[in-house]
């Protein structure tokens, strides 16, 4: 009896840090990024929201593509999207990735653990700017997977992104 109440309340133990140690920091900064829906980690309200560092913490990717909207192989990096669905604990099997104009995209989540996609944040080095399909630019890996180049996944490729619905 003493042994299962001592299993229990390590367990308990072990899911109360684990909470607090996924927690999300407040932004410092502007938020570039609102995350809401089917999530299990929030910094404002029932919503996570991410300014420039707090994307730039998570992990990162480069992809060098070639994609319908630049002329030749650009090198886009930027936090895997996986990573940002990690840091808010989301428990759904779709995205509706919203733009700034409110243009609106409808993403499998296993889009973001098939395949390397990332919110690009910069093209070539250049941080994107709202002229530049910035602030985050949902980019595919097209060369490495040719197969992704088609109607179906460019609709998916949102960019001005800033905000995601997890469903």
């Amino acid at each position: 009896m003493v042994r299962g109440y001592l299993a229990l309340m390590i367990a308990a133990g072990v899911a109360l840090f684990s909470t607090h140690a996924l927690a999300l920091d407040m932004p410092e900064g502007p938020a570039i990024l609102v995350v809401s829906g089917k999530i299990e980690q929030t910094n404002v309200g029932d919503e996570a929201h991410f300014d420039k560092l707090m994307l730039e913490a998570l992990a990162q990717h480069e992809t060098v593509s070639h994609t319908p909207w630049y002329d030749g192989e650009v090198r886009f990096s930027g936090p895997l999207g996986r990573a940002i669905l990690d840091a808010v604990g989301a428990t759904g099997r779709s995205l509706r990735v919203v733009a700034l104009n409110d243009y609106a995209a409808s993403i499998p989540i296993s889009d973001f653990e098939d395949y390397e996609v990332i919110l690009a944040m910069q093209a070539n080095g250049k941080s994107l700017r709202i002229r530049d399909h910035g602030p985050l630019f949902v980019i595919y890996p097209f060369d490495t997977h040719p197969e992704l180049l088609n109607e179906e996944i460019l609709v998916r490729s949102v960019w001005q992104v800033n905000r995601i619905e997890v469903e």
